[in-house]
């Protein structure tokens, strides 16, 4: 048997240790710096950072294990440090000055990074606009969602330029002049993230902090690709939620669940990424399924103590119904709500 990648007993070191055991008090609260702190100290900020940087460079199926592991132990310390690594995967394939000034130190785990760019989704409306001002940048507009404030070090920031690109770069995650954030949103789920609104005008950034530009309709043809396939997120949401169960009626869910995750990842492993696209997003959509039947059968067993807001089984249930639009968009909406229809 090979043995398991060391982030992955890290990252299962991490959720047995400290994360499960403290994650109804961090529901109730918010992800204690704490948690960040032994996050950055174990490696896992740098899964995907290239090892010249201090990276691990890991490989796919270690990134999705790791992923797996830290949402099913808390899923609200899984959703601040995942937002970490779409900056460091930005400056890895990206040059300029940007890039060699925070790269290694987000890899390192010296820097936590968010991101402010699900706006872009909604384009042709433009929610942020970006122009050019005094040789650098200004950009205007609202931010709907942004996690981590008070958390992250730094966050990457996007708009749409005046020539129809997306254009991404990199600020401080703190109320600075043209950028001022909302207190944290009370949500049904994952309120400990501490997700903000952010105000946005004429915020000012130079052109060295400028990690991306590229013509919106290719981001938005790229990001729809990703968003077709099915989050480790659920995967282990839902293995967290089976280990409440009598052995039979998880042991029914349990191989769906299995088979669902293995032909997920052959397709993100084998196939190219604009392959098999009606597969991808129908497994998605099955994952949901499973997930909601999972965290539901939970709630269920508990019974009346289900209701507890400390109880584990009621928190996974919720945190199931967050990862069900968390990362959604026109099309995976209306697959998942066709798949309800047909229940």
């Amino acid at each position: 048997m090979t043995a398991p990648h060391p982030l992955v007993g890290r990252a299962r070191r991490l959720a047995d240790g400290l994360l499960a055991p403290h994650a109804a008090q961090v529901d109730r609260t918010e992800v204690p710096l704490g948690h960040l702190t032994e996050i950055r100290r174990s490696g896992l900020l740098g899964l995907n950072a290239p090892v010249e940087y201090g990276g691990a460079a890991a490989p796919a199926a270690v990134i999705r294990e790791t992923a797996e592991i830290l949402a099913g132990a808390c899923c609200s310390t899984w959703f601040v440090q995942t937002q970490h690594h779409t900056p460091v995967l930005t400056l890895a394939s990206g040059e300029g000055p940007v890039r060699e000034r925070l790269l290694g130190r987000l890899a390192r785990g010296e820097l936590l990074s968010g991101v402010a760019y699900a706006h872009l989704r909604a384009y042709p409306r433009v929610p942020v606009r970006v122009t050019r001002e005094r040789g650098g940048r200004r950009f205007d507009g609202t931010v709907p969602w942004y996690t981590g404030w008070g958390l992250n070090d730094v966050m990457l920031l996007a708009g749409v330029t005046e020539e129809g690109e997306a254009l991404f770069a990199f600020t401080r995650a703190r109320q600075q002049p043209g950028l001022r954030a909302s207190e944290p949103m009370p949500l049904a789920a994952l309120t400990a993230s501490r997700t903000v609104s952010l105000e946005l005008d004429g915020l000012w950034l130079p052109e060295e902090a400028v990690a991306l530009r590229t013509p919106i309709e290719r981001w938005s043809a790229t990001d729809r690709l990703r968003t077709l396939n099915a989050s480790p997120a659920v995967f282990g949401v839902a293995e967290a939620a089976l280990a409440l169960l009598d052995e039979d009626t998880a042991a029914a869910l349990r191989g769906r669940l299995a088979e669902v995750r293995r032909r997920a990842y052959a397709l993100a492993d084998e196939a190219a990424p604009d392959e098999h696209q009606e597969e991808r997003l129908a497994l998605r959509t099955r994952a949901y399924g499973l997930v909601q039947a999972a965290t539901t059968a939970a709630v269920v067993t508990g019974g009346g103590r289900s209701m507890l807001l400390a109880n584990r089984a009621q928190r996974l249930a919720r945190e199931a119904l967050f990862l069900m639009v968390q990362g959604q968009t026109s099309e995976s909406r209306r697959a998942h709500l066709d798949a309800l229809v047909a229940l």
